[in-house]
């Protein structure tokens, strides 16, 4: 791994996990279409360590709040908040763990390419009937435990966690911004967890320091711009961009997909 792949995955990463576009179908096309050797699992780690990093650092006010009102004043807005960002983990964690071996099989660029377009789909309709009703403070118990579970299907790279999480609110009545916040808030422990989760496979795995740094740094400044854009981009408009591009993007794998298999 050299320093200019760092900093693309880097980048690359930083936009993918959160906007609803899928970081892991994005990490898995790019070796693909430039013909670049896997990153391996101590640069999977890395990148996850730096987005992580982002969604801690970009909330870190949000994030003392509610932790100390989850212990010390758990019925509140913002203890309840704390509490249902907690449980809506559980659902993730555990699949994410239990089927993680099994993911290599959906990391065809034609399965990719059909997912990204058909999520898309979802995307849209989702955000087309939702109602902007339900702001960040009411999401309630049954809401949050909703988007937890959506993020089962996630595991499946094309999905987006981040998508499916924002596409369960807002069929849920959630409204754009807030969804959107609640997302990224319930990333944080499951990026977090992820990461240390394949870091357990790295005490044999020489690690290319400089690299290893970049990637971290570059992904967590790029994943904390994403945010922001987001947040920022939501308050006016839909997701009606991030559909187009999940289209384009699908339509061009599966062409290319074709085109190298008769090639």
């Amino acid at each position: 791994m050299n320093i200019i792949q760092s900093i693309v995955y880097g980048i690359v990463q930083g936009i993918t996990e959160f906007l609803p576009i899928s970081s892991t179908a994005h990490l898995v096309l790019i070796p693909w279409f430039f013909g670049w050797n896997d990153p391996g699992v101590a640069f999977d780690v890395a990148l996850h360590l730096g987005t992580a990093m982002a969604v801690i650092l970009f909330f870190i006010k949000d994030w003392i709040i509610l932790i100390r009102a989850g212990f010390t004043k758990p019925k509140s807005d913002n203890g309840k908040l704390f509490w249902f960002i907690v449980i809506a983990t559980i659902p993730g964690g555990l699949v994410g763990v239990s089927l993680d071996k099994y993911m290599e099989k959906l990391r065809s660029p034609l399965i990719i390419g059909v997912v990204l377009i058909v999520f898309g789909i979802i995307l849209y309709i989702s955000d087309k009937i939702g109602k902007n009703k339900i702001k960040l403070e009411n999401i309630g118990l049954l809401r949050s435990i909703i988007i937890g579970i959506s993020q089962v299907f996630a595991v499946v790279p094309g999905i987006s966690r981040s998508g499916v999480t924002i596409s369960a609110g807002r069929f849920a009545g959630i409204e754009r911004e807030s969804i959107a916040k609640f997302t990224f808030l319930l990333s944080a422990p499951i990026i977090l967890g992820d990461g240390l989760y394949h870091a357990k496979n790295l005490k044999n795995v020489p690690i290319d320091k400089i690299p290893f740094i970049i990637a971290i740094l570059t992904s967590a400044i790029v994943g904390a711009l994403s945010i922001k854009f987001l947040l920022n981009y939501l308050k006016k408009r839909g997701f009606g961009l991030f559909v187009i591009y999940r289209f384009a993007l699908g339509a061009f794998v599966i062409i290319f997909y074709f085109i190298r298999l008769y090639k």
